[in-house]
């Protein structure tokens, strides 16, 4: 048990804490790790019923702010997360969306001002790690991309996290994935990396085995049912699901303890 231990997850948006952090999250769960996570917006930009988008007719932001909200209270119960905090921030759509222009659209709020938020839970729950995005926000999403420069900046301010991370998918596992989905199901569709997708492999510092939580994973997406993009995942050949829930991978941005490459543990130096 590693009770005196605690992880921070940074995420945007409901239902981004399951792809990439929902199998250490369990992990740490099960080793007695006190797990954290903060969602900076309320998904208000995600889809509504049968997947209608934002703008269309059946898109309303108060009921899918309340749907999503509640989809991610479950994912955080199958995880076996302990604490969720909500920061509550206006969802800012994807890059090119009139949402982006919103005046309380997260990308819009002052770095300092959400850092500061952030600052005080990171007082209150002394993560000795914390994971969020890279500066790109992984794919730039403006939430993602805010969410890593307010972590990063309550991290300074605190000087709290021992460890602090970005999440990675790494560019080969990626390409591999896309050239068996093109032999398995050849006619449902184009499986090309986007050439802007994914981390190279050589930036990559830590690499999770999280195939025992491959079950718990599913479960979490599932909850967020309402997302098409998310539950896409449990539409592919349960072999092509584990092999992309297996595993989570992580580009470490600064460690205050001694540590190596490769790592297989968040906690590498600190246990």
């Amino acid at each position: 048990m590693n009770s005196d231990l605690t992880l921070m997850a940074v995420h945007a948006h409901p239902d981004d804490e399951v792809i990439s952090t929902g199998g250490v999250l369990a992990q740490c769960a099960d080793q007695g790790i006190r797990t954290v996570l903060v969602t900076c917006t309320n998904g208000e930009q995600g889809d509504g019923p049968g997947g209608v988008k934002p703008g269309d007719d059946g898109h309303h932001e108060a009921h899918v702010r309340e749907r999503r909200l509640s989809e991610l209270r479950e994912s955080v119960s199958a995880l076996g997360i302990a604490h969720l905090e909500l920061l509550g921030y206006r969802d800012s759509g994807m890059a090119g969306w009139s949402a982006n222009e919103h005046p309380d659209a997260f990308g819009n709020v002052p770095v300092d001002r959400a850092a500061a938020r952030l600052a005080a839970l990171m007082e209150r729950y002394r993560p000795d790690v914390v994971v969020t995005y890279d500066e790109n926000g992984g794919y730039g999403h403006p939430d993602h991309i805010q969410a890593h420069r307010v972590a990063l900046a309550a991290a300074e301010a605190t000087a709290i996290p021992r460890k602090f991370y970005f999440t990675a998918i790494p560019r080969a596992r990626l390409t591999a994935m896309f050239q068996r989905m093109r032999s398995i199901a050849p006619d449902a569709g184009d499986w090309e990396v986007p050439p802007d997708f994914g981390t190279p492999d050589e930036l990559i510092t830590t690499v999770v085995d999280v195939s025992g939580y491959t079950e718990r994973k599913r479960k979490a997406i599932q909850a967020h049912a309402s997302q098409g993009d998310t539950v896409f995942l449990l539409r592919l050949p349960v072999e092509a699901q584990h092999e992309v829930m297996s595993q989570e991978a992580f580009t470490r941005h600064y460690s205050q303890v001694a540590t190596s490459d490769p790592e297989d543990d968040l906690f590498a130096g600190l246990r």
